[in-house]
């Protein structure tokens, strides 16, 4: 019943049947049949008092009943004030939503809604189903968790979302928008069920969220949704043939980056190109990517074993190592690794788990040759990683054929091919002039290099408006620790354990050179770039950092 129900007279029929007519009562003193009240009823003297009624409505100014003047807490702005964030329209999205989500929400600038809302305002669930699914190719496509958010962030403010909470995981994408202080947010999530290598996927994604966050740009949600099914039904750019031969063609490349010659150089090709047709199949049969990378890494031992038990005349070594080269996880490791260095732990943690089982896989599948190997009699010398050749010019040959194979293995358009392929010659350059020449540590060499990679490959991508992954993940592949990985399996193989145990160390600290490497490298190329920054001149730091 309402209040104002509650203030109506009561009517006839409304009152009870024992209620005494109206100008007749009970005499004092005399209880009557009407008088007569219920057994339940509270005796007289022990009335409850009834509790009070609802405060009466006061202004929103008012202060509070609590609020005392002499201990008032601390005003909510600052004396300096809220820096102010000025965003450079003409500069890339990618650091303009980057600098807003790194903001508290309170302090975002407000929207400027790019798309025109259809009629009734923007569909709030659609906006965010399609910011979901475009998150979800960008973290299936190997990109940082950083890049994923923003990517994200882009999407919603380009159609007036603006109080938008990404949130990335390994394996898990989730949204919150609340329209105001006063209404619910609301939330949706999506999972990561499969994860698939192809960067023209990855640059048409980019393409439609510049495209979204561009004002002369109009794409409504239709459309945007009939670019993405476009995206997901794209083939891959090279057939399966072209695949499996630039996979030989980067074990050859890198077996001639440790002293291989042209025998070795078609054997690791060979044995590269059977691992690869081997863990396709394990694929095609459900196994986990745990068992393909131990079947693949199998072939390259093998051939190097039998080319030593027949006694021909070639660095077995060399052969091994350069099968390595085409299974070392190293897109996962720098991922994982800029996800530690931005803050995003769990996603990191579970990035360079992958990367250890995936170690472990390729480990598990070169012991079990080599030990065979050893046991019929295979004299594999782990020692002779000391006498590499120092051929240059062969060398940088190699170092970008091998930047040209990774490409296309990981799907890139062919307009990002050439600038990749001599992304990895000017790194293999830099890491030979500081090891070779001038007679640096190899971890400290590697990691210029990598982050001359990181430089160039960042710059390249802001260029281009696009991510910064396929300018930069297939030119560090002649960095990767192949031949340290294989001599510390051998020596274990060998029963030298503490030799071995030192190897795989050095292995490891290289490849963690060239994971802090390529995000040093990322983030000194934005101090050329003139990106938004807040009042000041400072920069604000990773989302989940102090700040310092």
């Amino acid at each position: 019943m309402t209040e104002a129900e509650d203030r109506k007279p009561q009517s006839d029929e409304a009152r009870s049947a024992f209620t005494s007519p109206p100008g007749v009562g009970p005499a004092d003193g005399v209880e009557t049949e009407s008088s007569t009240t219920s057994e339940f009823a509270v005796p007289k003297g022990l009335d409850v008092p009834s509790p009070p009624g609802p405060e009466p409505e006061g202004s929103a100014f008012t202060a509070p009943s609590t609020y005392s003047s002499q201990g008032a807490p601390a005003a909510f702005t600052p004396a300096t004030g809220i820096p102010l964030v000025s965003l450079t329209k003409g500069g890339p999205w990618q650091d303009r939503m980057r600098t807003m989500l790194r903001m508290p929400v309170a302090e975002r600038p407000a929207p400027e809604p790019v798309q025109r809302a259809e009629e009734g305002g923007p569909a709030v669930p659609r906006v965010l189903d399609l910011t979901l699914r475009l998150g979800e190719l960008l973290l299936a496509g190997g990109e940082s968790a950083e890049d994923v958010e923003t990517a994200m962030f882009a999407v919603c403010r380009s159609y007036g979302l603006d109080r938008c909470e990404p949130n990335v995981t390994f394996t898990l994408l989730s949204i919150s928008y609340q329209p105001s202080l006063v209404d619910d947010p609301v939330t949706a999530s999506r999972t990561v069920r499969r994860r698939g290598t192809d960067y023209t996927r990855l640059a048409a994604v980019y393409q439609l969220v510049d495209d979204l966050s561009d004002p002369a740009t109009h794409v409504s949600l239709e459309e945007a949704y009939r670019r993405l099914a476009e995206i997901r039904r794209n083939r891959h750019p090279y057939p399966t043939w072209v695949l499996t031969s630039a996979s030989g063609l980067l074990a050859g490349a890198a077996s001639l980056l440790v002293g291989g010659d042209v025998i070795v150089f078609v054997a690791a090709a060979l044995g590269a190109m059977l691992g690869d047709r081997l863990a396709w199949l394990c694929a095609g049969r459900g196994l986990p990517e745990f068992y393909q990378f131990t079947v693949a890494a199998m072939p390259p031992a093998a051939i190097g074993v039998a080319l030593t038990l027949t006694h021909v005349d070639v660095k077995a070594s060399a052969v091994i190592t350069g099968g390595l080269f085409a299974l070392l996880p190293g897109r996962a490791l720098v991922a994982g690794v800029q996800d530690g260095l931005t803050g995003f732990y769990i996603t990191a943690a579970a990035r360079l788990l992958e990367v250890m089982y995936l170690f472990v896989g390729i480990v598990v599948g070169v012991l079990v040759v080599l030990y065979f190997g050893v046991q019929f009699g295979a004299e594999l010398k782990a020692d002779e990683a000391l006498v590499l050749a120092e051929r240059p010019v062969v060398q940088i040959v190699a170092s970008m054929l091998l930047s040209l194979t990774f490409a296309v293995l990981l799907q890139q358009e062919r307009s990002t091919v050439l600038a990749v392929t001599l992304n990895g010659g000017v790194a293999w350059s830099v890491y030979g002039a500081m090891h070779y020449a001038g007679g640096l540590s190899p971890v400290a060499s590697t990691a210029v290099a990598a982050g001359v990679v990181g430089l160039f490959g960042q710059l390249l991508s802001r260029y281009r408006y696009a991510s910064a992954l396929p300018y930069t993940t297939a030119a560090i592949g002649p960095l990767l620790p192949g031949s340290a990985t294989y001599f510390g399996l051998l020596s274990i193989a060998q029963n030298e354990v503490d030799s071995g145990l030192g190897s795989l160390t050095k292995a490891a600290a290289l490849a963690m050179a060239i994971a802090i490497g390529v995000n040093l490298g990322s983030e000194v190329s934005r101090l050329f770039l003139r990106g938004p920054v807040a009042s000041g001149g400072e920069r604000r730091a990773a989302k989940r950092t102090r700040g310092f």
